[in-house]
């Protein structure tokens, strides 16, 4: 009996072995075909009802089961489920292929669109037909056979480049191991970073101090190690993932996604693989994006060269440094602004027990929302770290089924990401609440200490719940359209807007308390995190613009075939964003997992996009106060629960009433003059 063949409600983690993922998607395929030849074969005329909505229902059980494989791949993955997913993401792009280019389905697909004009559709289902009908003439249903054939081996190509790709970097990120025997090396490091590294070599079985690229291992050494070769052996170590002459080498990898892509673009109609991206989004083109992100390089760029040439002279003068490296900017950074502020983050640390952020957010969201949690430990999970909690409003209705896991395991990819596992839709007139998981790699408890979180690390899990709220909330009829399923410069709109409650006063006394004497967090320790906020926000906003537009030169470009080197391309796309010296050894492009791996091809700039929606939606707040139920029930109307049902910037204007001001941002960030 195959569990993930079952009807299900949650997944049945602990029911399923390996054997049972390729049989299960094999037969979902197959179901899905099946309910794809009901709406082809149906003898009646095409209608929204049996041709557009009946295509937004198929393929649900497909969905549930690759959801759950999946997100396995990322949060916990193994030698196993690597070798599935190689022989089944071929599977599943074909698939997707044979629907999207199937000639009889897109003709009904086709005939409802034509009709459009003259039915009465709400908002809601014209956005479902609308984004049905692009969704076959973007990905090649108006192309000849031939080209169809062809769009199907560059799909099946990328597929498998996307994984290996990823399995790369996580084959070096987790090779790489800096055991430490004497002690002399630790110096300046935090007693918890020690004791975390005195148990990661326990755990391996050996004895010292281990130093890993996990993010909880290597921020804080990057931070604090006083031993400049040290950081610089790890900073190497970390920049070099794909990089490297081995087996997991990416550069040919790079190339060719980049390559495959601009040739799927252009055999679609689209000069490059940007503008055939942004024309679903709010930016709409490449050219706004590359204006967009230029704009704010001209305004930060003075501050970053700035606050650069003070963190060198702050270097020389305390240690004689002449020349400031990438292995010096934490260190140097976290020094400067202890002093500059008299602020150490090791003494928030005690004040941001997980457990207790946990409970924070939960509670603001209460007073926001009005949502409950419930921790449950009936509900099957894919790993004993993980927690369940069951979440309702005040009325005691079911809103969704929540899932979090919060620390690095070798199986683990780094970073933080939210994902679902059962999306929200009204089906024969049921409600469906979502299943929605936030997977994070936070500093883990220790034998003396709880998990003790970073600032930065509080303000990842009000990042990461903040996607989740989006997931939660949800309440449309047709799943495709969803939760998070909206433009990727829109998404990023709850989760960044949820990170200011971390800055103020009312929401940190609600949960940053001492975890030994439950001391509430002092007020000059708040003032100084709000003081500090904007640190070096010139170089931060710089590093930022670099990503992005990193991404737009791999993919605004329309002869990529003509770049033989990675590193050399990388660096002329980094040239007016570059502050520290180039490391020969080291390669952004062979890691970067957003645009390689993750779905941020030709969007990474979507962060900052979203950055000034979020600093404007957040002055909405400030203006009323930031526990009004008013404006939080305008977010959660007008944004949170609406999914993609509309256009990004009607919901926008809907919730705050006028197109966002960027200037909210520039002020919040210290840029303006």
């Amino acid at each position: 009996m195959n569990p993930l063949l079952q009807d299900f409600d949650t997944a049945p983690f602990e029911q399923i072995t390996y054997d049972h993922y390729k049989p299960a998607i094999e037969k979902a395929i197959e179901i899905a075909k099946e309910e794809i030849d009901t709406i082809i074969n149906n003898s009646a005329e095409p209608t929204f009802e049996n041709t557009t909505e009946a295509l937004d229902y198929t393929g649900q059980k497909l969905g549930r089961i690759t959801s759950i494989f999946f997100n396995l791949n990322s949060a916990e993955t193994s030698k196993e489920i690597q070798e599935i997913a190689k022989e089944v993401s071929p599977w599943l792009t074909a698939f997707k292929n044979d629907m999207i280019l199937n000639a009889e389905l897109f003709a009904r697909v086709k005939s409802v669109y034509d009709q459009k004009e003259t039915l009465t559709l709400t908002p809601e289902q014209d956005m479902l037909l609308e984004k049905q009908y692009k969704g076959f003439a973007r990905n090649g249903a108006n192309l000849s056979d031939d080209d169809q054939k062809t769009l199907r081996e560059l799909d099946s190509k990328l597929a498998k480049l996307s994984l290996e790709f990823g399995e790369h970097v996580l084959a070096d990120g987790n090779a790489y191991e800096m055991l430490l025997t004497n002690e002399e090396d630790l110096k300046g490091l935090p007693e918890g970073v020690k004791e975390a590294a005195v148990m990661m070599a326990k755990e391996k079985g050996k004895e010292g101090w281990l130093i890993t690229l996990d993010y909880p291992s290597y921020i804080p050494f990057m931070t604090y190690a006083d031993n400049r070769e040290l950081r610089k052996e790890l900073s190497i170590a970390f920049g070099k993932k794909g990089f490297q002459d081995n087996a997991n080498n990416n550069e040919q990898i790079v190339l060719k996604i980049a390559k495959l892509r601009k040739e799927r673009a252009q055999l679609l109609g689209y000069p490059t693989h940007a503008h055939f991206v942004l024309e679903d989004r709010m930016a709409e083109a490449p050219e706004k994006v590359i204006s967009f992100l230029n704009d704010l390089l001209e305004k930060a760029k003075p501050a970053a060269l700035k606050e650069f040439e003070a963190l060198e002279n702050y270097a020389k003068k305390l240690d004689g440094i002449d020349i400031l490296q990438k292995w010096d900017s934490a260190y140097y950074s976290e020094k400067l602004k202890k002093e500059k502020f008299n602020l150490d983050q090791e003494l928030l640390k005690p004040y941001f027990k997980l457990e207790n952020v946990i409970d924070g957010v939960f509670t603001i969201v209460e007073k926001l929302f009005g949502l409950n949690f419930h921790e449950v430990f009936d509900i099957e999970k894919y790993h004993e770290e993980v927690k369940t909690y069951q979440v309702s409003d005040n009325q005691g209705n079911e809103v969704a089924l929540f899932y979090a896991d919060f620390h690095p395991r070798p199986g683990k990819r780094n970073g933080a990401w939210m994902t679902s596992y059962k999306s929200q839709q009204v089906f024969e007139g049921i409600n469906e609440r979502p299943h929605v998981s936030i997977v994070c790699n936070f500093t883990k408890p220790t034998d003396s200490k709880p998990s003790l979180l970073t600032f930065n690390e509080v303000t990842t899990l009000f990042h990461e719940f903040g996607h989740a709220l989006h997931g939660m909330l949800a309440n449309t009829t047709y799943n495709s359209l969803s939760g998070t399923s909206v433009s990727w410069d829109f998404v990023e709109l709850p989760s960044q807007v949820l990170e200011n409650w971390c800055y103020e006063k009312e929401a940190l006394e609600l949960f940053a308390k001492h975890y030994e004497t439950g001391e509430v967090i002092p007020m000059e320790y708040v003032q100084k995190i709000k003081d500090s906020a904007t640190f070096n926000e010139g170089m931060q906003t710089l590093r930022q613009l670099s990503f992005g537009l990193l991404d737009m030169a791999w993919h605004y470009n329309e002869n990529p075939d003509e770049i033989t080197s990675v590193k050399t391309f990388e660096l002329e796309a980094f040239k007016n964003t570059a502050l520290y010296p180039d490391v020969a050894e080291n390669c952004m492009s062979t890691s970067f997992s957003h645009i390689f791996q993750g779905g941020y091809s030709a969007g990474y700039y979507s962060y900052k996009w979203a950055e000034v929606l979020d600093a404007d939606a957040f002055e909405f707040f400030k203006e009323e106060g930031i526990f009004n139920t008013a404006v939080a029930h305008k977010f959660m109307e007008h944004v949170l629960s609406k999914g993609g049902t509309e256009k990004p910037m009607e919901l926008y204007k809907r919730f705050r009433g006028k197109e966002p001001n960027p200037e909210a941002l520039l002020k919040r960030a210290g840029l303006l003059n």
